[in-house]
């Protein structure tokens, strides 16, 4: 993956979303029937008065519910009553944004060189959004999985190949999902440092991994496998990894491998049975006299025959999904305020949607 300026999909313009019809997953996320992480799920109803960004994940539940035809994932969506509110937390890097250190770890830096660094104070909107935007977008690629089989969360492993934000993660554990994040952004282990911000949450295990998945063989070894669920969102964009025009490196995700070692690397960490989602939103493309936009390629970066040569059957590829990832667009307001966008002209999106074949 490459810097943060490559993850973002636009200042204004990050996102969300899919639906599908059901097939059958084998073993325990697969049991028929209403699960029970959904059962009586209800929505806070924070306060007018209550500007904190934990009540206004609460009210941007509140209004994708009516959207998210599962109910596990409306689940997801309630359990933003439960997150916490979280102190602003000051954080040092270099000049460059290349490195990052906790308040303890400057503390223990040279003093030359702790002179040098710049203090960065992160509130708790930025905790939960980390400039990638609302982590409740990911209810769109869940609602996605649990409408194709994906039945519980209990017990659910899942990889999130470039998570950009933890608040998406806190959710799937609080239903007792054990999530493993992937990310190359400095950033984050400085931000997520505190012990209560991985670990047992609910009934369920968070846990961050940094560095550069599948390449580096120690970042590999700590992500493991043995994984029911592999997601990424605005990440595996075909524009990042395979641009149609030269562009600035920074503005790329580098994978630091070859598409068939990346895909192999997938199936390896997906169990038989096991799915693997990408969901890309995307603004539109520049006119041909103008500057290339990487990310407004979404598409999937991988052949599907490359897929299906690695185990896995394609159920949706590149499927346009841009009525739904509207609706969504407009439930969380990204075409009102300042900045706002023009839904119907400047947002786009295609998921990929895979399952492992069984042994």
């Amino acid at each position: 993956m490459g810097g943060r300026a490559a993850r973002r999909f636009a200042a204004s313009t990050i996102a969300l979303a899919v639906l599908l019809a059901t097939t059958t997953t084998p073993g325990a996320h697969a049991r028929a029937g209403r699960s029970r992480a959904a059962a009586g799920a209800t929505f806070a109803a924070p306060a007018d008065t209550d500007s904190s960004a934990v009540a206004e994940l609460q009210r941007e539940a509140a209004r994708l519910a009516p959207l998210v035809r599962t109910p596990w994932v409306r689940a997801f969506l309630a359990a933003t009553a439960q997150l916490p509110h979280v102190a602003t937390r000051a954080v040092y890097t270099d000049s460059a944004r290349t490195r990052w250190w906790t308040a303890g770890e400057a503390g223990t830096l040279p003093d030359s060189t702790r002179a040098r660094l710049v203090r960065r104070e992160l509130d708790e909107g930025f905790y939960y959004d980390t400039r990638y935007g609302s982590p409740l977008a990911y209810a769109r690629p869940l609602d996605l999985l649990a409408a194709a089989g994906v039945r519980d969360p209990r017990g659910l492993r899942l990889c999130d190949f470039g998570y950009g934000t933890v608040g998406h993660l806190r959710l799937l554990a609080s239903l007792g999902a054990d999530v493993t994040g992937i990310e190359v952004d400095p950033l984050l282990p400085a931000l997520y440092s505190a012990p209560a911000d991985t670990g047992a949450i609910g009934g369920g295990h968070v846990r961050l991994v940094s560095g550069h998945w599948p390449g580096d063989a120690d970042v590999a070894a700590a992500v493991g496998g043995g994984y029911d669920v592999f997601v990424s969102k605005n990440t595996l964009k075909n524009g990042y990894i395979h641009p149609e025009r030269p562009t600035d490196p920074r503005r790329l995700v580098h994978l630091g491998v070859d598409d068939t070692t990346f895909v192999a690397a997938v199936a390896r960490i997906v169990k038989p049975g096991g799915w693997a989602v990408i969901y890309n939103l995307s603004p539109a493309p520049a006119p041909p006299d103008k500057p290339y936009i990487p990310w407004a390629d979404g598409r999937c970066p991988f052949p599907s025959g490359l897929w299906r040569a690695h185990g896995f059957d394609v159920v949706d590829f590149d499927r346009v999904d841009d009525a739904a990832a509207r609706a969504m667009g407009h439930a969380l307001g990204w075409d009102q305020g300042a900045g706002a966008m023009d839904l119907a002209h400047d947002l786009f999106a295609h998921v990929t949607l895979l399952r492992r074949r069984a042994r």
